[in-house]
């Protein structure tokens, strides 16, 4: 009977990391648009340091990570300025799977409420219930996939914030964000031309 107990919280703090896990990247990738906006206007004003402590504070109190033990160098203003629009561009490519959870909540949960029908040709049609069940479920694909992408996509922009501490970039990184921004914006013109 013990060793039931000990594999119990074992089990049950897998789903609960993945789960803080997906909420803490969903809110980290929702900030990234505003922080670098002002860091886009402020820099320029002398406000490098600033936005700096910033990025740091995202990184450590969104996602968790540990903060960096002695920064190596403090990143000038050119430095600050360029991962601002790096960040820029990671945060418009976390905009796509972030409107993936606002359509979930809206097409999926909300469908019977927002569409009011005829649901004659709606997956899961002809009735009310049945359309509503499967915009849910197809909701919740599509949203399981939107979290794991805002989960990667938070992963490699805190790599790249810890830059500013001086840490060496790994040489995947820019191709990885450029590629990121590349592919992000051929499913958007994907998306508007299939609306």
């Amino acid at each position: 009977m013990p060793a039931i107990a000990t594999t119990q919280p074992h089990i049950r703090t897998r789903p609960y990391r993945t789960a803080r896990l997906a909420g803490r990247s969903l809110a980290y990738c929702a900030t990234l648009v505003p922080v670098a906006v002002f860091a886009l206007v402020t820099v320029p004003l002398g406000g490098a340091g600033s936005a700096v402590a910033r990025w740091r504070a995202l990184r450590t109190g969104l996602l968790g990570m540990p903060p960096t033990a002695a920064p190596g160098r403090r990143p000038g203003p050119d430095a600050v300025l360029g991962h601002a629009l790096l960040s820029l561009l990671v945060g418009a490519v976390a905009l796509l799977p972030l409107g993936v959870e606002v359509l979930m909540v809206l097409r999926g949960v909300l469908y019977g409420v927002v569409d009011q029908g005829p649901y004659d040709n709606s997956w899961g049609g002809p009735s009310r219930g049945g359309a509503w069940l499967a915009h849910f479920l197809v909701g919740l694909a599509l949203a399981a996939a939107g979290l794991a992408a805002l989960i990667g996509i938070a992963a490699v922009h805190q790599r790249l914030t810890r830059s500013l501490d001086g840490e060496p970039s790994p040489r995947w990184l820019l191709p990885t964000v450029l590629l990121m921004a590349l592919a992000g914006a051929v499913l958007f013109v994907a998306w508007t031309h299939q609306i």
